[in-house]
């Protein structure tokens, strides 16, 4: 028997049917090549729409200032930081997905990896807006960059965790960027080469940096990946870290336990890899890519979910222990009375989100339920409420009632420019995400062609018909010795 062939008979093919090198690069290519279908159409004006309501959200809090927000005498981050936290988390996937699985091979990321990295991009530009906007007086946003001036000894806060959020995105953003354009450049060359239209020629051609697919350009692109793999593998660790130090580091009942690291990055991976299900499964049907996304992908991101949804499950009960056994008294009233406590304003949104990211997820422990369209769709919609009611519990359950009763605040409900706002986050992510679908491919045409030979339907089926002819030959040996 051949010893040389590492990949599992046991798993599933990665491209379904007879496909050859030729046959790849046409049907990839074919959604970016033809004109928009009706659907395209519809789902990008929807999105335009929300990004308009978006921006008109945002303008009326520039002119009137975040008193437009429902912000009162104890909440003082609503809607905006529970939104900022959920699209930072939505990101994460994307980069382990492209960095993590590459350092470990990973045959199966090759489907979904460039639509997830493209997703990383548009949800860190969602999320990175609403600390800037959230600052009020936006035009002196540029205080929070430490650059040498002319305000003599008046230096940014370096204690300052959303100093620290400012590093973290711009860099979460830069190395997601560069992995995204760096895996583009070869199949922007096919597209070039492929290119009819003057136009596109030209876009093309400028795009893919005069990418010729020559053994120089090859090695480099495979170094580069590498390294880029090597920084982003830290950083998908880290980011979400120095956003949960956002609550960690204060001494606010319910927010500071060192727990919250771990299970923020946890939480990070589950929502983002939820989010790559519901696009992808959209995407599939829609560019009718089901031969490269099958249900093998499908089946290993609902593992990923399922075993994140189980951490997360953990890390809730844990903080609910610590808080009962730390004898704080703050503490444990800000769970047992704000969160726990059933008949208390917000005690509803705690079971919501118990309900959906610990419960719900454990339907995927069956291979039926995890291969089952339908179910995979609802639980990733699912998955994605539950873990933006996550971010709102630990927010606004912690600082609605304060240290004096006196002070409590009344129910907080946003106001229609905090919907606009986040609506429109919507938009401008969908709107990127249409636009990134109609003029780029959403699969790596190059890295499937990698793996066709190992994973391909056909050639899976050769290979264990090979490995049945020498076993046989080896069986038929010993029977003759």
């Amino acid at each position: 028997m051949s010893l040389n062939r590492y990949e599992s008979q046991v798993r599933g093919p990665l491209v379904e049917g007879s496909k050859d090198y030729h046959q790849i690069t046409e049907d990839i290519c074919r959604p970016v090549e033809a004109t928009p279908s009706k659907l395209w159409w519809v789902g990008f004006i929807i999105s335009i729409g929300l990004l308009i309501f978006g921006v008109v959200s945002v303008t009326m809090e520039v002119m009137y200032g975040t008193g437009q927000w429902n912000l009162n005498k104890t909440i003082g981050w609503g809607w905006d930081i529970t939104n900022f936290v959920w699209w930072v988390g939505i990101g994460h996937a994307g980069t382990l997905i492209s960095a993590i699985l590459l350092l470990f091979r990973q045959g199966w990321r090759t489907g979904v990896n460039r639509a997830a990295e493209a997703m990383t991009i548009f949800a860190v530009m969602c999320a990175g807006q609403f600390p800037i906007w959230h600052m009020g007086r936006v035009w002196n946003a540029f205080f929070v960059m430490p650059y040498p001036n002319t305000r003599g000894p008046l230096w940014v806060n370096f204690n300052s965790p959303l100093l620290w959020d400012v590093f973290a995105i711009s860099t979460y953003f830069t190395v997601s960027l560069l992995f995204w354009y760096c895996g583009l450049l070869p199949d922007l060359a096919t597209l070039r080469d492929r290119a009819k239209l003057k136009w596109r020629k030209l876009f093309y051609g400028a795009a893919s940096f005069g990418w010729t697919g020559s053994t120089k350009h090859w090695q480099r692109h495979e170094a580069l990946s590498l390294v880029l793999a090597g920084l982003s593998t830290p950083l998908v660790l880290s980011v979400h870290t120095i956003v949960s130090f956002d609550f960690a580091t204060s001494v606010i009942p319910g927010w500071h336990t060192t727990i919250f690291p771990p299970y923020f990055v946890a939480g990070a991976v589950f929502s983002g890899f939820a989010m790559v299900q519901t696009l992808l499964l959209i995407t599939r049907k829609v560019l009718g890519l089901e031969e490269y996304i099958t249900m093998e992908h499908i089946d290993v991101m609902n593992k990923v979910i399922v075993l994140t949804g189980s951490i997360v499950g953990i890390a809730y009960l844990t903080e609910l222990f610590i808080a009962w056994y730390s004898h704080v008294e703050y503490e444990w009233f800000a769970f047992r009375e704000n969160r726990v406590n059933l008949s208390s304003p917000y005690g509803w949104s705690y079971y919501l989100m118990m309900g959906c990211n610990v419960l719900s997820p454990q339907i995927f422990w069956f291979k039926k339920m995890r291969r089952n369209l339908l179910v995979t769709f609802f639980m990733s919609i699912l998955v994605n409420i539950g873990m933006w009611f996550e971010r709102f519990v630990i927010i606004v359950t912690s600082i609605y009632r304060d240290y004096l009763p006196s002070s409590w605040s009344t129910y907080y409900t946003p106001t229609i420019w905090e919907i606009g706002f986040y609506m429109g986050t919507f938009g401008l992510f969908f709107t990127c995400y249409f636009l990134f679908s109609k003029f780029f491919p959403v699969i790596a045409i190059a890295e499937i062609k990698h793996i066709l030979k190992r994973s391909g339907d056909n050639f899976k089926e050769q290979m264990e018909k090979d490995e049945n002819e020498s076993l046989e030959a080896f069986e038929h040996a010993n029977a003759h010795h």
